[in-house]
């Protein structure tokens, strides 16, 4: 685990967002990474897209035995779905 320094003002934001949510605030800032990640990976995808992503590869993970795991497969398999249904 590494330390990423952020502003304060982003760190009031995550720390908001995180009482909001109902999540830590690393998870807060972790959940956020995530989407942007995706977000700039696949820019075709908006919020929900990236959010079934997420939660697909949650699903996947946890069949597997191992939540938290990689994202790329189950990203990629999703991606293929989501450009097969709008074409």
């Amino acid at each position: 685990m590494g330390i990423v320094k952020i502003s304060d003002a982003l760190h009031d934001q995550i720390r908001l967002s995180s009482a909001a949510m109902s999540r830590s605030i690393n998870a807060q800032a972790e959940h956020w990474l995530r989407v942007g990640q995706l977000a700039e990976l696949h820019p075709h995808l908006n919020y929900a897209g990236i959010c079934a992503l997420l939660l697909a590869n949650a699903r996947r993970a946890d069949e597997a035995g191992r939540v938290g795991g990689e994202t790329a497969p189950a990203v990629d398999r999703l991606v293929r779905l989501v450009g097969e249904v709008r074409s």
